[in-house]
């Protein structure tokens, strides 16, 4: 540990795991170590000094921070010499089971490994959603190719596969055909080792519900629009990502009765939640997934504009003490994800910036440009981002429209 402090019973000893120092990682360490009163120790593979001027009070290397029992020897250590842990955090998704279970050995309050599970793996959690009566859409965990193409034959095309522990769209793609399946079972059929996820394709337009529960009671949830869909993205290089925060809600009541049950389901009791959900055609709800943790791609910086407010510090207060003070929408809000476009290795300029209208530059509040020579991510959330706010819907909306539309990143 890099610095140690004598136990004082009154402060809270908080250890946060960060395998890796990502720049979205370390602002939730920061925010965390920032809480008043508050002890911070970080366990990652990566050294201090990644973690920047956040004010930790230790720093403990662990070589697999995804490992349980590596996990749980840690905090144990750490814990004896901090004179006890309070709070066992982490934001990633693929960490949350393991963290569970060291609370679970270790005797730390928060979510076990079962609530996590429920979470992690999406064929328990549509499991769930089904005996609870919450509209999803129909699936089935396969673990061979006959079980994959029952499930065509039942369902029809197109599907989703996905994995059963995935997060958000990554790894998942879309089966349309016969041909598609039959490609997909001749490359990486899935098997009793890693078995899949298939899920009947939604039509609609797709959301995010994100929310805390304290004493397994919502207090608080915003809603997102994505434009268009993560997965339409990942499918199509040349579209760039829009995530657009309508300034009222009003029109969103129903999604908040079917996420309120699907989190009761799940076994939340307190903290902030990420849940993607469908409108269909018909004007019903359904959810596709839920993360037991903050959400990505900038989010937490959306809700914060969107709120007049540091999401982030109140995430923090939320997990080191409970205190959720519920910030109301002030304005609208959105953010426009620039992604590399071609086939090229790197990044080698970006265009159009000078073209955007000054009306959309006014209503700009915060850019991440990508980096010249940078190798381009490949993801739907792109390689920088936009952020823009306005009281009007409307104006939010036709500024991200106009900075896709006019900025482009080459690569070359």
């Amino acid at each position: 540990m890099c610095r140690e402090a004598q136990y004082v019973p009154s402060v809270p000893n908080i250890l946060f795991v960060a395998p890796y120092a990502m720049a979205a990682t370390v602002r939730f360490v920061r925010a965390v170590a920032e809480v008043p009163g508050a002890r911070v120790v970080v366990l990652s593979s990566d050294p201090v000094e990644r973690f920047g001027d956040a004010p930790l009070d230790g720093h403990w290397h662990i070589a697999d921070g995804f490992d349980v029992d590596s996990l749980a020897a840690a905090v144990a250590e750490v814990g004896d010499r901090m004179g006890g842990v309070d709070r066992l955090l982490g934001i990633l998704e693929n960490l949350q089971v393991q963290l569970g279970e060291v609370r679970r050995r270790l005797g730390i309050p928060g979510i076990g490994p079962d609530v996590a599970d429920n979470f992690r793996d999406k064929s328990r959690m549509k499991a769930l959603f089904d005996a609870a009566g919450v509209p999803c859409a129909r699936s089935r965990r396969v673990a061979s190719g006959p079980e994959a193409i029952a499930f065509a034959e039942e369902i029809g095309y197109p599907f989703v596969a996905k994995p059963l522990a995935g997060a958000g769209a990554r790894n998942t793609f879309r089966v349309d055909s016969d041909a598609r399946l039959g490609d997909w079972l001749a490359t990486s059929p899935p098997d009793a080792a890693q078995p899949m996820l298939l899920e009947e394709f939604i039509t609609g337009q797709e959301h995010s519900f994100d929310s805390v529960m304290i004493g397994g009671e919502m207090t608080w949830h915003s809603v997102s629009r994505y434009l268009p869909s993560p997965l339409d993205v990942l499918e199509h290089p040349w579209i760039q990502w829009c995530v657009l925060l309508p300034r009222h809600l009003d029109e969103h009541g129903d999604i908040v009765q079917v996420a309120r049950r699907a989190l009761q389901a799940l076994g939340q009791p307190d903290g902030l939640t990420h849940m993607e959900w469908f409108r269909r055609p018909d004007g019903s709800v359904a959810i596709s997934e839920v993360g037991a943790r903050p959400p990505g791609s900038q989010f937490m910086t959306l809700m914060s504009y969107a709120h007049d407010t540091d999401l982030y510090a109140a995430w923090a207060r939320l997990m080191v003490d409970g205190h959720f003070d519920p910030p109301r929408r002030q304005y609208a809000c959105g953010g426009a994800y620039l992604r590399a476009q071609g086939s090229g290795r790197t990044i080698s300029s970006i265009e159009g910036l000078d073209q955007v209208s000054e009306a959309t530059r006014n209503r700009v509040v915060e850019v991440s440009l990508p980096l010249a020579r940078a190798t381009p991510t490949g993801t739907y959330d792109g390689d920088g981002y936009v952020v823009v706010r306005d009281p009007d819907t409307g104006a939010v909306e036709a500024a991200l429209h106009e900075i896709i539309s006019t900025v482009r990143v080459e690569v070359a």
